[in-house]
């Protein structure tokens, strides 16, 4: 394609525009450490002005963004120019793009016609900040970040306090115990998630804006002037590659890449677990296809993994461009980050009342989904933002994780734009909205509010509370504009010749209806304390309170010291259940309930519960559809026989019960663990018996995701 078509002035001046953008860019990432656009971004422009620079080489020059490697360092500390420059990595998005570098690997070393396949090692691309550490005779004299490949910034105080960075390497075994004159390590400085997720709960309870995610908050962590300031910051190291080595005995020579985190480990490094030595494409292709699989199984983020040739002399021989090695390439990872416009800033009203902002954005497909809506969770997280409707925003989606608004590209914010303010009254019923003193949550207060009412009735319906199958929201808002449902009492009034008078009805689904109405009145307790929309009293707590109380009456009649004397019940939690039953309106509601035959009975004394406690002191995972069990049935058959039902996988778990498309995560997590996998017959026998199945059921254990 080199010198293809006519070179426009519209060209030239896209090419100079995208070349500005990217130096802004380049800038916010690497030394401000707050980028306002997503990586996917970023490397779409880089690849339309790298096209351009293909199609027109007269464009191309050495000053090129598409040719430089990072940023220039900051002026905040002191430059430190690498004797081995520290280089980028070409990209690739596809198996296609992934073959085409192996293709021409081959044909530069000259083995294109043998039909050889080269041995590679596979790497998890660590979403972090690169360092380079320098060691004089075995003792760490300077750290340096990567700035623009050939200039980097000296950080060596904020490197020491990095939990896993050696000051001192370690000596080889052998006779002789002579330190290199130089040895330069690079790799990966990188923030645990679970570190980063407590900083950011942190940082709330303060009323402080969050961190946007673990790498800048990592790369701003390393590069603050006040090392004490990095040092409260749980910063962790990956060793990877070497660059300056000299005076170096026979044993630190290596051949491959495979040797060489081999003797990083030996020197006191920590070394990704997860690398492995892979021949040919489908070696590599699988190997990707498996760390995005796992990607969010690893308490670090990675975007993609690094194949690089294994042979050193191979490496050498391939050489590199102005700013990549040929012998190296990183795969991307579809983005779980991507930018849309914010349209508007809506209020929805909950079950209690409680007013949550959320987004109504342009559609975008992020992390295999297509999102439109995203809470924005309260007032106060709506300023930290400052998201605002015309907004261009960077949206997120880790996994199967709720999408999150991150933050606007402020760059991109439309003229005369100004700050979202929280409605003052209720969008549903009109009503004053109320922040609560101490709180940062705001509320409608009308109790007769028609958006609490139908979320009341819906909570009550669901699968988690009373699992009234048929009663949805559509139909709860059909039965309130006929008169029908005031409050949850009304559903068991509900009678089949009414029903089928009204749309959408006949005598089949008024049937089924009215059927599925009469099997909730049977329920137990624990399901009506969730469905009874008591504010924090979800599935765990009601639980403990049903196995406290022999059945509602009791709970209503105790007292806060007896409340408050059960394990995992809080002053807040006491509260909250005293002051609703002590409501006139809640307590005419129990009465309706009563009358209508709803059982107030606790599930311990239910005929149908078991009385012995064969999973005590257990823990098991249950993930996907059961066919005999919704997911809050299953846990209840936990931790009726003693057991516990938490929803990840860890060390402690005992057994992973799996069911139909189950989270690929958990399954991996537990099988990495050596976890038990049972699927629903194994979980079955591990009811009855608390033991995972024996021999002659070996069946019922199910291979990793078999089905």
């Amino acid at each position: 394609m080199s010198g293809e078509g006519e070179l426009t002035e519209e060209v030239q001046e896209r090419a100079q525009r995208l070349a500005q953008q990217l130096e802004y860019h380049a800038t916010r990432y690497y030394q401000e450490d707050e980028p306002e656009i997503t990586d996917a971004s970023y490397d779409a422009l880089v690849r339309e002005l790298r096209e351009i620079e293909e199609r027109f080489p007269e464009l191309a020059d050495l000053g090129s963004p598409t040719q430089r490697v990072g940023s220039p360092p900051s002026t905040t500390f002191a430059p430190v120019r690498h004797a081995v420059a520290m280089m980028s990595l070409d990209n690739a998005f596809s198996r296609e793009e992934l073959a085409a570098w192996m293709a021409r690997a081959l044909r530069l070393l000259g083995r294109e016609a043998a039909g050889e396949e080269l041995a590679l090692v596979g790497e998890p691309k660590i979403d972090g900040l690169s360092l380079s550490l320098r060691y004089a005779r075995g003792q760490l004299v300077q750290a340096a970040t990567r700035g623009d490949g050939r200039v980097g910034e000296e950080v060596t105080a904020n490197a020491r306090t990095i939990i896993d960075l050696p000051d001192h390497l370690l000596a080889l075994p052998g006779a002789a115990q002579q330190l290199p004159e130089v040895f330069e390590v690079r790799g990966e400085v990188y923030l645990p998630v679970s570190d980063f997720d407590e900083l950011n709960r942190r940082q709330i309870e303060l009323g402080l804006r969050t961190f946007a995610n673990p790498r800048n908050c990592a790369a701003g962590s390393l590069r603050q002037k006040d090392p004490a300031v990095t040092a409260t910051r749980p910063l962790r190291f990956f060793a990877y590659q070497l660059g300056e080595v000299i005076g170096a005995d026979p044993r630190y020579r290596v051949s491959g890449q495979q040797e060489l985190l081999a003797l990083l480990r030996a020197s006191g490094f920590s070394v990704n677990p997860e690398i492995k030595l892979l021949l040919g494409l489908d070696a590599v292709v699988d190997f990707c296809d498996q760390l995005l699989t796992q990607r969010h199984t690893f308490d670090y983020d990675i975007d993609g993994a690094v194949i690089k040739v294994d042979e050193l002399a191979l490496q050498q021989a391939l050489g590199a461009t102005a700013h990549a090695p040929r012998w190296a390439i990183a795969y991307k990872f579809p983005p779980e980050e991507r930018e849309t416009l914010l349209e508007e800033i809506l209020v929805s009203i909950g079950r209690t009342g409680r007013a949550t902002p959320y987004a109504r954005m342009q559609p975008v497909l992020v992390a295999g989904s297509t999102v439109e809506f995203a809470s924005l969770h309260n007032a106060d997280q709506v300023a930290l933002k400052d998201v605002r409707p015309g907004d261009t925003v960077i949206l997120r989606k880790a996994g199967d994780v709720i999408p999150e608004v991150v933050g606007p590209v402020l760059s991109m914010r439309p003229d005369g734009s100004s700050p979202w303010q929280f409605p003052t009254r209720c969008p549903t019923c009109g009503a004053t909205l109320i922040r609560l003193e101490g709180e940062s949550d705001t509320y409608c207060v009308n109790i007769d509010c028609s958006a609490q009412q139908v979320q009341r009735i819906a909570h009550f319906a669901s699968r988690t509370a009373m699992d009234i199958e048929g009663l949805g929201e559509s139909r709860i808002e059909l039965f309130i504009r006929e008169g029908l449902l005031h409050d949850v009492a009304d559903i068991f009034l509900l009678a089949e010749d009414r029903l089928v008078s009204l749309e959408g009805f006949g005598q089949l689904s008024a049937t089924n209806l009215v059927s599925s109405i009469a099997s909730a009145r049977d329920q137990g307790l624990t399901r009506l304390l969730v469905g009874l929309s008591i504010r924090h009293v979800g599935p765990t707590i009601a639980q403990s309170l049903a196995r406290e109380f022999i059945d509602l009456d009791a709970l209503v009649s105790a007292d806060a010291t007896r409340l408050g004397a059960i394990d995992g019940i809080g002053p807040a939690i006491v509260d909250s259940v005293i002051a609703f039953f002590a409501a006139p309106s809640n307590r005419v509601v129990v009465e309706r309930l009563r009358a209508a035959g709803v059982s107030f009975r606790s599930d311990r004394y239910r005929g149908d519960q078991i009385g012995e406690t064969p999973l005590a002191g257990r823990s098991i995972v249950v993930t996907g559809t059961l066919v005999g069990f919704n997911r809050i049935e299953a846990e209840e058959a936990i931790t009726s026989r003693g057991g516990r039902s938490p929803g990840s996988v860890s060390a402690k778990t005992f057994a992973l019960v799996i069911g139909e498309e189950p989270g690929a995560a958990k399954v991996t997590k537990a099988e990495a663990l050596g976890v038990a996998i049972v699927n629903e017959e194994g979980f079955r026998h591990l009811l009855a018996t608390g033991e995972l199945p024996s021999d002659a059921a070996a069946d019922a254990i199910a291979p990793a995701l078999e089905k």
